[in-house]
């Protein structure tokens, strides 16, 4: 592993970021989460690239959470101007990318590490993975969206159980409560993540952008607003290539050559 803290590797149409700080077990400072931005903006305006796989550098951890002594160094209005503001705005970024999103994780993605995930679209886990919220016993809670995204993603007793304990959960469970969606063995955590990206880069990426943002806009409405809104933009994609393509295919028994368009 190089100094870099973000490194890049792109395999046809997929991209795989991995967070490079193992002597840390990739906690997130301020340089790293600004290379990570930097990354994430890149990668989704370049239409080369239709998913983007993030993952830990090592087999310790995914991201062990933010750098302890680095929130110790400030003080309330420094630490809600400086990292609370760019981490915000990273991982709000990735939970905005048009492109679909997967996490490979292996060991522990505690603090931080569970709060990207949470912003990440798919969650694969490792057999090693352990997930969790500790900041209780810092003094603190989740700080960088954990505690508004968990509380909409897993049920309201699982998660406050998780943020008032600050006890760590393991693969399965995180499976069972519906916080990642399955468990593969560590070794093989990249790769299935990697071909999930290749069968989802093969859809039509206008078709997966209108659909993150139909989900994501949606769920901030009310049911009868978002199936109005629902209505409004599939009915867009008819004014598409990708659209009259995929049916084409359909009818002609062939493979749907998608392009974007």
């Amino acid at each position: 592993m190089t100094d870099t803290p973000v490194l890049v590797v792109r395999q046809d149409a997929v991209a795989l970021i991995t967070i490079n700080r193992p002597t840390t077990l990739n906690a997130l400072d301020i340089p790293t989460l600004l290379e990570l931005e930097r990354h994430v903006a890149e990668l989704e305006a370049d239409p080369a690239v239709r998913v983007l796989v993030f993952t830990g550098a090592g087999d310790k951890a995914f991201v062990a959470g933010g750098d302890i002594g680095d929130i110790n160094s400030r003080d309330a209005l420094e630490h809600y101007r400086e990292f609370a503001e760019i981490i915000h705005r990273v991982f709000r970024r990735i939970e905005n990318c048009d492109k679909p999103t997967i996490a490979a994780v292996k060991g522990w993605a505690l603090g931080g590490g569970t709060e990207i995930l949470l912003a990440i679209d798919i969650r694969i886990l490792a057999q090693s993975a352990r997930l969790g919220l500790p900041e209780v016993s810092l003094g603190l809670f989740p700080g960088a969206g954990g505690s508004q995204r968990i509380m909409r993603q897993v049920p309201a007793c699982r998660a406050k159980e998780m943020m008032f304990t600050g006890d760590p959960v393991d693969a399965a469970t995180a499976v069972a409560i519906g916080l990642a969606n399955r468990v593969v063995e560590t070794e093989k955590v990249i790769d299935e993540a990697m071909l999930l990206a290749r069968k989802i880069a093969q859809k039509s990426p206008l078709t997966l952008a209108l659909l993150k943002r139909t989900l994501r806009q949606g769920a901030d409405m009310p049911p009868s607003a978002a199936l109005s809104h629902e209505q409004a933009m599939v009915s867009l994609l008819l004014g598409s290539r990708d659209a009259h393509e995929g049916c084409t295919a359909f009818l002609e028994k062939r493979t749907p050559q998608f392009t974007g368009e």
